[in-house]
């Protein structure tokens, strides 16, 4: 299964700090995902003057059992960097 993953920073004073703190580690996971084929296309998304307000990843799993595993472990998600996190399945063809 296919999905579109977009994950919306927080707004408040804090968030871009706890960015910063989870961004190795949120790298790090990336890579493994690239590597085990999970991750298809990631990016970061910017806000008018560039910094970071959030991230889209385009991924495949088997099922959204796995793709729930992987989010318990996303360093973005456990650190509270994602505070509006929104799953579209899709499919290529």
């Amino acid at each position: 299964m296919q999905f579109v993953i977009v994950g919306l920073d927080g707004t408040d004073k804090e968030a871009p700090e706890r960015r910063q703190a989870a961004r190795q580690d949120h790298i790090a996971m990336g890579d493994k995902l690239l590597a085990s084929g999970n991750l298809w296309y990631g990016a970061a998304l910017l806000n008018d003057d560039d910094s970071m307000k959030g991230s889209m990843y385009v991924m495949s799993f088997p099922s959204e059992k796995e793709l729930q595993e992987w989010l318990n472990e996303e360093p973005y998600v456990k650190g509270s960097v994602w505070k509006e996190l929104t799953i579209h399945r899709s499919n290529t063809r």
